[in-house]
């Protein structure tokens, strides 16, 4: 089991969203924060607090990663040439992980990182069991044949809240997913607003 499966509830009640577009998310009928205190939380927030949440919210979305993992991608993110928040983004989708929960092969991150870490997938004929494994343009992900037939499989491709984008051409039929290209902001469907340019601030100045 992942550390953070029993408590991905209190993510989105903690950023006061829905991050994920889940129906039963207890944000669809309490925005305030989880604790006897929840209610009281709501303010305005500062420069600094507002770069603090989009930090927190879009690494939250990711199955909440570590800081150091977080931050590593960061880094490289900032090496690479061009827009440094499109690059963190684009580095995040290309986990293996969050290629598998796009693909609508597992109902939620979550599931997705389990789903690897128990050798399920394929790449490109391959078994990779290492979620955070990075995936390239043209690669082929498959779920292994044994699990083709597992009940949360076939549940979540049939998922009606959110769709495949369109940086992987997924066959349902074949649980396979190609990866395409390297999506930008925009191509992420993301059920939330992400701020990929407040994370920078964020850690520009931290």
């Amino acid at each position: 089991m992942t550390k953070r499966t029993s408590a991905k509830y209190k993510i989105d009640r903690r950023m006061g969203e829905n991050i994920w577009g889940r129906p039963k998310s207890p944000v669809n009928r309490r925005e305030y924060g989880p604790g006897q205190h929840g209610q009281r939380r709501k303010g305005k927030l500062s420069d600094f607090g507002l770069q603090l949440r989009a930090k927190q919210k879009l690494k939250g979305h990711y199955g909440d990663l570590t800081e150091k993992q977080f931050r590593r991608i960061y880094a490289e993110a900032e090496r690479v040439r061009g827009d440094t928040g499109e690059n963190l983004i684009g580095l995040l989708e290309r986990r293996l992980d969050a290629v598998v929960y796009r693909a609508k092969f597992v109902p939620t991150v979550f599931a997705a990182r389990q789903f690897v870490n128990h050798g399920h997938v394929l790449v490109n004929g391959k078994r990779v069991n290492i979620p955070s494994y990075r995936v390239k343009e043209g690669d082929v992900i498959e779920v292994r044949e044994k699990s083709k037939q597992l009940a949360s499989v076939l549940e979540a491709a049939q998922l009606p809240e959110r769709d495949v984008p369109d940086y992987l051409e997924v066959d349902h039929s074949k649980m396979t997913a190609t990866f395409v290209r390297t999506p930008l902001l925009a191509d992420v469907p993301y059920a939330v607003m992400m701020e990929p340019n407040l994370v920078v601030e964020y850690y520009a100045k931290n």
